[in-house]
Order: structure tokens, then sequence, then C-alpha cells
């Protein structure tokens, strides 16, 4: 198991304070760091309702934790945040537009456990912050290439230096499409099959080609050519031209690469003088979405072309 990752209390409240609505109550030990392993990243344990079993995380009370406080009495109720403060939560955040009680605020005091208060539906804060720290926590790599988004979908373009990745993605942007990253991708690893990619803030909106220099697409194009983060699901790459007896005509096995332990379909683009690359790239996404709706061309026209074989077989 690799070491845990933490992140304080007091940077998820000042990214969250305005997005949530939170108001501190007490908050002496603001500065505590939640930890988290691995493991956790895509489980329950990030943050939820308040629960004893998971104490390490931030617990959350909301209206289904204030009926069953009603239900069970004071009593109980005192005993469970006692436990609770033993085994030392990073934060507690109550939900729902609920003023926390006089006790709950006593033992938050006395532990130096900080508590907040927002007025968003517990579910909504719960979810925030879970996708939140599980895109922090996440395994991240990064990987040299254009990152665009093209009918919606996030591809990379990765090839040699020099062989003309910079110019398509400028030929995709003039065409409406939008840029992420160029050069330098942040992939994040951020949910079971998903990598998030991102451009690191020094070349956000730029986008370098030979000969013109460094390029602020926002600028030029407008706030529509840029794009922060995306999804990643195909990867295109560019390969120099071998000869044309090497080429294969109909690549029937479907190529993918895995990054970070996820499967990325892959297609191989040969660059060539008269190809269109900006069209076949353009093709390649449609077919990709096509693929993603179940629908396969090429197992489509082999299943017809097999069709055809035991028609002429049958005498048909």
């Amino acid at each position: 198991m690799s070491a845990a990752r933490s992140l304080s209390i007091a940077r998820i409240y000042r990214e969250h304070a305005e997005k949530l609505g939170l108001r501190w109550i007490v908050a002496q030990d603001i500065d505590r760091e939640v930890e988290l392993a691995d493991h956790e990243v895509f489980g329950p344990d990030v943050v939820g309702h308040f629960n004893l079993i998971y104490s390490h995380r931030i617990q959350v009370i909301g209206n289904a934790e204030c009926r069953w406080i009603a239900r069970v009495g004071e009593a109980d109720w005192r005993r469970q945040v006692e436990m609770m403060m033993a085994a030392r939560p990073p934060a507690i955040i109550v939900a729902d537009d609920y003023p926390p009680s006089e006790m709950l605020t006593t033992l938050c005091e006395r532990h130096s456990t900080p508590l907040f208060v927002t007025p968003k539906p517990c579910s909504m804060v719960i979810d925030a912050l879970h996708l939140y720290l599980a895109r922090e926590f996440a395994d991240t790599v990064s990987m040299h290439g254009v990152f665009m988004d093209v009918y919606g979908i996030g591809v990379l373009i990765t090839g040699d230096a020099g062989i003309g990745k910079s110019e398509l993605a400028l030929e995709l942007i003039s065409r409406g499409h939008g840029l992420v990253a160029d050069d330098i991708v942040d992939l994040s690893h951020t949910a079971p099959n998903t990598l998030e990619g991102r451009c690191p803030p020094m070349l956000r909106d730029y986008l370098e080609v030979r000969g013109l220099g460094m390029l602020n697409i926002r600028t030029i194009f407008g706030e529509a050519a840029a794009r922060r983060k995306k999804r990643l699901r195909l990867i295109v790459h560019l390969q120099r031209q071998v000869a044309v007896a090497e080429l294969p005509r109909l690549p029937l096995e479907a190529q993918s690469q895995e990054i970070l332990g996820v499967s990325v379909r892959k297609v191989t683009f040969h660059v060539a003088p008269g190809r269109n690359l900006a069209v076949l790239l353009e093709a390649a996404v449609l077919n990709h979405i096509l693929q993603l709706r179940g629908i396969d061309s090429m197992g489509e026209f082999i299943s017809r072309q097999q069709q055809a074989l035991r028609d002429g077989q049958d005498g048909r």
C-alpha cells in the first residue's frame, strides 16, 4: 500500500466557502490534514454521512441525522458524538440549514474539531466534496502531446517532435473544435474508468506552432476555442510515412493504450503529403462515437461479407 496523501481542511474550506455557502462555527484546528490512502479514492471513505466506522472522513450531518436524533433522544446522540470526537474526525459539516446544537459546538471546541454549517442539502455537499477530493487525491501522470475537444470527445494527439501535432491542432481549432492542452497534458485517474486531462497552469490557452511561436488560442479564436478539462476517450498517434505495402488496408484489430490502468482506444495515422489529417481525425472521432453507441462499422462490414460468401456457397 502506498503512503497516504493529505489535504488541509483550510484549503477545502477556502475552495468551497462560496460554492457551498460554508460558514465556520468552530475552526481552531482548521489546518488539520485530511489523510487518504490510494485505495480509498473511489470508495465512500472520502466524505459522507455521520458514521463512526468511517471516523477518518469528513462527517456531514443533514436531515437524516436530525430525524434520527429526534427519534433516539439527546443522550444517545451525545454518546455518539463523544465517540466520534475520540476518533478525531477531520471536520464536521452541518447541512440542510440546521443550526448546530450547543452540545455539538461545545464538544467540537473541546476537541478542536472544525465545525461548519451550510444551507445546502446534505447530498449536494457530499457529492461536491467527494468529486473534489477524489480529483485532488487521484493518481496523475504527465504525457507529451496535444489534447483536444473534438465533437465533445477528448482526443490526445501524440507523435514524434516536429511531426505536425500542433499544426493539426491549429487546423482543428479553426474548424470549431477546442484546445485543452499543448505539449504537456496532466492526466488524472479520477474514477475507476475515467482519465481527466488538464493543462498545466503555465501553458493554459497557449499553442506553440513552429514558425509562429506561442499563440493565445482564447484571444485569437475566442472563448469557445479553449477548454479547462476533458475526459480522455481517444488517442490519435501520428507516425511518419512508411512504405505503402507495409500499411494495413483494413485494421481488423482495434488498438488501445493503457494509462494509469485505464485502457484507451487508439488509432494511428501515417503522415504523408496530401493526407488531410484533420478530416481523418474528425472521422475517427465520429466513428468512435458510433462505437460508444454500440455501432461497429467494421464489424457490420465483416458480417455483410461473410453473409455474401454464405449466399454464394448456397447458390443464391
